[in-house]
């Protein structure tokens, strides 16, 4: 076995790479990386240089992949070392580039190391070590894994990578039978309010449309990008990912693309750009074109969970931050990275600090739950 880089996903075959994936996980499949780098999304204009890592057998057959990215700027990442960057410039030291194995502009768990079920821990290793040898090699700051998923963590933790915690607020599927029925597990009051935002959109005439990529035609996106690229532009910035981004998701991989749209007599009023796998659902983008009282809530969140309900998935990820998931029904749940410096001080400094920061993660995932909208028990 060997393993080497690649300055493209193109350069390896789509179903060797797909054969590594599994749960139908939209984010690491060949044609979102390679819809990524087509659109330019994830380019060295955007400062997201393709470093992908592959692992061959001798057959020169993909046995275990790695995407992974050269990183000239901190944006798009959602694990933010901001701080790090900072001090590392006040010692005379460049924090850039540096390299990130994630998915850009995509702040959502799961694995990031891909390997064939046969020999999976040697695999593993080989692909960590290539990545840190790299890193030297180039005369990188450091190499960075973010929002890997729970199982990969021990692993990390192993080979020498620092371990940072973080919280985002995750839906999780109880067998449900339909909304009513989630309902039921809220208090009295929590439940009147989430009843009174869903029938303030029924006052305002809006209903809601779900569609698949293959299901969306270039009049469809007419009107949803426009909304979409409004949330950006408010915060005076155009967005990370364009039209020709989707409009390709849409066509090679749209079973995994879920679009909301909410909507009048005469037009498209809300829109959410999600992705589902074959367990969960991915909320990612959102866009209105006016605020309308608990519009965001119903496109964002209720519409995402009849849609969990009514597919069977297990769980509902609806993106970043927002405490006001908490009384909606979504939960406090951990998130991770894992870091390795180069420079053995800052190294030490930095792995003292996380070992605060959890700690204090860890208090405000206790508190946050304390506020989750769910009859206490006994």
């Amino acid at each position: 076995m060997q393993v080497k880089l690649i300055h493209s996903i193109d350069e390896v075959s789509p179903s060797q790479w797909n054969s590594l994936n599994f749960n139908n996980y939209p984010f690491l499949k060949h044609e979102f990386l390679a819809a990524l780098e087509h659109s330019g999304s994830a380019s060295v204009h955007t400062g997201w240089k393709p470093q992908h890592l592959v692992c061959i057998n001798s057959q020169g057959e993909i046995i275990g992949g790695m995407p992974m990215y050269l990183k000239t700027n901190p944006y798009g990442e959602f694990v933010f070392d901001f701080s790090w960057a900072n001090a590392y410039q006040q010692a005379g030291l460049p924090y850039y580039p540096k390299f990130v194995t994630a998915i850009p502009f995509t702040p959502v768990n799961g694995p990031r190391i891909l390997c064939a079920n046969k020999n999976a821990s040697k695999i593993r290793e080989m692909i960590i070590h290539k990545a840190f040898d790299i890193t030297k090699n180039k005369g990188c700051s450091s190499m960075h894994i973010l929002f890997p998923s729970n199982n990969e963590i021990p692993f990390l933790k192993n080979m020498g990578m620092l371990i940072r915690k973080d919280c985002q607020f995750h839906w999780i599927n109880n067998n449900y039978i339909n909304f009513d029925d989630f309902l039921k597990t809220f208090s009295a009051s929590k439940r009147k309010k989430v009843r009174r935002e869903r029938r303030k959109i029924k006052e305002n005439n809006i209903h809601f449309t779900v569609k698949h990529g293959n299901e969306l035609s270039d009049y469809d996106w007419g009107r949803i990008i426009p909304l979409y690229r409004h949330t950006f532009l408010r915060y005076g910035r155009e967005p990370y990912l364009g039209q020709n981004f989707f409009q390709e998701i849409a066509d090679q991989i749209p079973n995994n693309l879920v679009v909301f749209t909410g909507e009048t007599e005469q037009n498209v009023v809300s829109v959410a750009i999600c992705f589902r796998s074959d367990n969960a659902l991915y909320g990612r983008y959102w866009g209105a074109t006016e605020f309308i009282d608990s519009l965001h809530f119903e496109t964002c969140y209720y519409q995402g969970i009849d849609y969990c309900i009514e597919n069977k998935l297990d769980l509902y990820e609806p993106g970043t931050q927002g405490e006001h998931k908490i009384s909606r029904g979504f939960s406090p749940t951990e998130t991770w990275s894992a870091h390795w410096l180069l420079h053995n001080e800052f190294s030490s400094a930095i792995d003292q600090y996380l070992d605060r920061e959890r700690n204090y993660i860890d208090e405000y995932i206790d508190a946050a739950a304390e506020h989750t909208p769910y009859k206490k028990t006994e």
